[in-house]
Protein backbone atom coordinates (compact mmCIF):
# COMPACT_ATOMS: atom_id res chain seq x y z
CA UNK A 1 0.00 0.00 0.00
CA UNK A 2 1.40 3.62 -0.95
CA UNK A 3 1.97 5.62 1.68
CA UNK A 4 0.11 9.17 1.88
CA UNK A 5 1.36 11.94 3.48
CA UNK A 6 -1.18 14.08 5.39
CA UNK A 7 -1.66 17.89 5.23
CA UNK A 8 -3.66 19.58 8.46
CA UNK A 9 -5.06 22.84 7.53
CA UNK A 10 -3.60 24.96 10.83
CA UNK A 11 -6.66 27.52 10.39
CA UNK A 12 -9.52 25.27 9.64
CA UNK A 13 -8.80 21.64 10.57
CA UNK A 14 -9.33 20.47 7.17
CA UNK A 15 -7.13 17.35 6.39
CA UNK A 16 -6.15 16.80 2.78
CA UNK A 17 -4.08 13.92 1.22
CA UNK A 18 -1.48 14.64 -0.97
CA UNK A 19 -3.02 12.73 -3.17
CA UNK A 20 -5.56 15.34 -3.62
CA UNK A 21 -2.47 17.47 -4.70
CA UNK A 22 -0.75 15.27 -7.28
CA UNK A 23 -4.10 15.19 -9.58
CA UNK A 24 -4.07 18.93 -9.40
CA UNK A 25 -0.56 19.07 -10.22
CA UNK A 26 -1.30 16.61 -13.34
CA UNK A 27 -3.68 19.38 -14.74
CA UNK A 28 -1.51 22.00 -13.77
CA UNK A 29 1.27 20.39 -15.89
CA UNK A 30 -0.88 19.43 -18.97
CA UNK A 31 -1.71 23.29 -19.18
CA UNK A 32 1.76 24.31 -19.01
CA UNK A 33 2.33 21.70 -21.91
CA UNK A 34 -0.07 23.11 -23.60
CA UNK A 35 0.91 26.67 -23.28
CA UNK A 36 4.37 25.61 -24.63
CA UNK A 37 3.83 23.49 -27.17
CA UNK A 38 1.64 26.80 -28.72
CA UNK A 39 3.80 29.47 -27.92
CA UNK A 40 6.12 27.46 -29.72
CA UNK A 41 4.33 26.79 -32.76
CA UNK A 42 3.71 30.31 -33.03
CA UNK A 43 7.49 31.25 -32.66
CA UNK A 44 8.63 28.69 -34.66
CA UNK A 45 6.23 30.18 -37.61
CA UNK A 46 7.47 33.66 -37.22
CA UNK A 47 11.30 32.49 -37.20
CA UNK A 48 10.50 30.89 -40.66
CA UNK A 49 8.17 32.35 -42.53
CA UNK A 50 9.10 34.80 -45.19
CA UNK A 51 8.99 38.95 -45.01
CA UNK A 52 8.52 40.19 -47.84
CA UNK A 53 5.78 43.18 -47.49
CA UNK A 54 4.35 44.56 -50.89
CA UNK A 55 1.57 46.72 -52.12
CA UNK A 56 -0.35 44.00 -53.61
CA UNK A 57 0.37 41.90 -49.99
CA UNK A 58 -1.04 45.00 -48.11
CA UNK A 59 -4.53 45.59 -49.96
CA UNK A 60 -7.14 43.82 -48.17
CA UNK A 61 -8.38 40.45 -49.48
CA UNK A 62 -11.65 39.74 -50.95
CA UNK A 63 -11.56 36.54 -52.62
CA UNK A 64 -9.30 36.98 -55.25
CA UNK A 65 -11.12 40.31 -56.66
CA UNK A 66 -9.72 43.86 -56.27
CA UNK A 67 -11.63 45.53 -53.38
CA UNK A 68 -13.72 48.09 -55.01
CA UNK A 69 -15.24 51.28 -52.62
CA UNK A 70 -15.13 52.08 -49.07
CA UNK A 71 -14.13 49.54 -46.33
CA UNK A 72 -17.71 50.38 -44.75
CA UNK A 73 -20.47 48.30 -45.88
CA UNK A 74 -23.75 48.59 -44.92
CA UNK A 75 -26.13 45.50 -43.40
CA UNK A 76 -29.40 44.95 -42.80
CA UNK A 77 -30.14 44.46 -38.84
CA UNK A 78 -32.97 42.40 -39.55
CA UNK A 79 -30.73 39.51 -40.28
CA UNK A 80 -29.07 39.16 -36.92
CA UNK A 81 -32.61 39.10 -35.34
CA UNK A 82 -33.17 36.07 -37.40
CA UNK A 83 -30.09 34.81 -36.36
CA UNK A 84 -30.75 35.64 -32.61
CA UNK A 85 -34.02 33.99 -33.24
CA UNK A 86 -32.54 30.84 -34.57
CA UNK A 87 -30.19 30.57 -31.74
CA UNK A 88 -33.07 31.00 -29.15
CA UNK A 89 -35.28 27.86 -30.68
CA UNK A 90 -31.77 26.20 -31.05
CA UNK A 91 -30.89 26.24 -27.76
CA UNK A 92 -34.75 25.42 -26.69
CA UNK A 93 -34.53 22.41 -29.16
CA UNK A 94 -30.84 21.18 -26.97
CA UNK A 95 -32.90 21.28 -23.67
CA UNK A 96 -35.19 19.17 -24.81
CA UNK A 97 -33.23 16.14 -25.17
CA UNK A 98 -32.41 16.38 -21.52
CA UNK A 99 -35.40 17.06 -20.33
CA UNK A 100 -37.19 14.30 -21.85
CA UNK A 101 -34.79 11.81 -20.28
CA UNK A 102 -34.55 13.40 -16.83
CA UNK A 103 -38.69 13.23 -17.16
CA UNK A 104 -38.58 9.47 -17.99
CA UNK A 105 -36.77 8.98 -14.55
CA UNK A 106 -38.71 8.12 -11.87
CA UNK A 107 -39.35 10.88 -8.91
CA UNK A 108 -38.71 13.39 -11.39
CA UNK A 109 -41.73 13.91 -13.28
CA UNK A 110 -43.68 16.67 -11.64
CA UNK A 111 -40.72 18.85 -10.91
CA UNK A 112 -38.98 18.61 -14.61
CA UNK A 113 -42.36 19.32 -15.94
CA UNK A 114 -42.76 22.87 -14.03
CA UNK A 115 -39.31 23.78 -14.89
CA UNK A 116 -39.71 23.20 -18.47
CA UNK A 117 -43.02 24.82 -18.82
CA UNK A 118 -41.25 27.61 -17.05
CA UNK A 119 -37.90 27.72 -19.62
CA UNK A 120 -40.79 27.25 -22.46
CA UNK A 121 -42.64 30.41 -20.98
CA UNK A 122 -39.60 32.32 -21.14
CA UNK A 123 -39.07 31.44 -24.59
CA UNK A 124 -43.10 32.27 -25.18
CA UNK A 125 -41.81 35.35 -23.84
CA UNK A 126 -39.42 36.44 -26.17
CA UNK A 127 -41.44 34.86 -29.42
CA UNK A 128 -44.33 37.30 -28.33
CA UNK A 129 -41.61 39.88 -28.10
CA UNK A 130 -40.22 39.43 -31.83
CA UNK A 131 -44.06 39.13 -32.92
CA UNK A 132 -45.12 42.22 -31.58
CA UNK A 133 -42.14 44.08 -33.00
CA UNK A 134 -43.18 42.80 -36.40
CA UNK A 135 -39.53 40.87 -36.70
CA UNK A 136 -41.71 37.58 -37.63
CA UNK A 137 -43.08 39.55 -40.87
CA UNK A 138 -41.54 38.30 -44.05
CA UNK A 139 -40.94 41.06 -46.39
Amino acid sequence: MPETTVVVAADKGVVVSAEYFQSYSVVGLLAIVGVLFVAVAFGAGRLLRPVVPTPEKLLTYECGVDPVGEGWAHTQVRYYVYAFLYVIFAVDSIFLFPWATVFAAPGYGATTLVEMFIFLGFLAVGLLYAYKKGVLAWT
